[in-house]
């Protein structure tokens, strides 16, 4: 994938990689599940747009030009839309052909296929493994006026310095897909950007043992509920940990003895979420992160969950074969 992204870059300067080598890991990379992986590609220079979240399209954004910008000011001035739009749709279009082409440059060309019918840039590599490459825009210093509720008034965690971290760090602005956007054809809707959060929900999660508490989340999911229908993913796990830690803001119920209980505790309400067919975002709570998925999935899901939580509370050993 570096190496790819290596040639795309010297094709189209503005697609710079940013996926780096550091201490024997990536980083840029993230582990979707144990075949599938994301890069990130940050590009640059955003400043000639005002950024616009009025809450019409949940989990996204658009980015407009600024009021008496010229279309020339910016570096990505051809995916412009006539209403000022910075389209994430042509970007990634244009992106697509680029890798397309690296691809059929590249000393792996055997091993290494574009998946086709989707207009994400996504590789499949040696018929095993899915790497999608996302371009993006790194947002710091601001924050989205649909999360501005968060944190919640009454909720002691995760407290003033950690909250001001949290909101400096900023979040992203993907170009995918957007699953809420299904079947709408709107103009601005195909231009839209998809909010992410990594990196603060990462923060959050920093601490005692909640790191440790969503690996084994993560374990159970990809070993017992990786379903037909695909009802649950990593992030779900991950969405339910910052809810448990809102529920227990004491950094002594994250001791290392509580483990069971929070992971019990994030079972039972992901159980309950499963029933209800509703899993909340985290930051965006209108964004219905269960939506556009099939109902005899959730039902499936949240039957095995159930056998799983059931396990974990009745037997001392079960994380032993689990």
């Amino acid at each position: 994938v570096s190496d790819v992204l290596k040639e795309v870059e010297v094709q189209e300067p503005r697609f710079i990689s940013s996926l780096n080598e550091m201490d024997n890991r990536y980083e840029g990379l993230e582990v979707i599940s144990p075949t599938e992986f994301e890069v990130v590609l940050y590009l640059n220079q955003m400043g000639v747009f005002n950024f616009v979240d009025d809450g019409s399209l949940p989990g996204c954004a658009v980015l407009k030009l600024s009021d008496g910008r010229k279309r020339s000011m910016s570096l990505w001035v051809e995916f412009i839309t006539a209403s000022g739009y910075l389209s994430a749709r042509k970007i990634r279009s244009r992106f697509q052909t680029l890798v397309a082409q690296a691809v059929d440059k590249c000393s792996y060309r055997d091993v290494v296929k574009m998946v086709a019918d989707t207009s994400e840039v996504k590789l499949r590599i040696r018929d095993r493994y899915v790497v999608q490459i996302t371009p993006a825009f790194k947002c710091t210093g601001i924050w989205p006026r649909s999360a501005a509720h968060w944190p919640l008034p009454h909720i002691p965690w995760p407290g003033p310095n950690r909250v001001a971290e949290v909101k400096a760090e900023g979040f992203n602005l993907l170009s995918k897909e957007c699953h809420t956007l299904a079947g709408k054809q709107s103009s601005a809707e195909s231009d839209a950007w998809v909010l992410q959060f990594a990196e603060a929900e990462n923060r959050l999660q920093l601490g005692g043992c909640r790191k440790k508490c969503l690996s084994l989340l993560k374990t159970l999911r990809d070993r017992h509920l990786e379903l037909p229908g695909q009802p649950l993913n990593n992030y779900h796990m991950k969405t339910l940990v910052s809810y448990e830690c809102e529920k227990h803001p004491r950094e002594s119920d994250w001791d290392e003895s509580c483990l069971g209980d929070r992971l019990n505790g994030i079972l039972l309400q992901l159980i309950s979420c499963l029933q209800c067919r509703r899993c909340p975002h985290y930051f965006l709570p209108n964004l219905d992160l269960f939506q556009g998925k099939p109902h005899s999935a959730l039902e499936n899901a949240a039957k095995q969950t159930w056998r799983l939580a059931r396990e974990i509370l009745t037997n001392p050993k079960s994380l032993e074969k689990l």
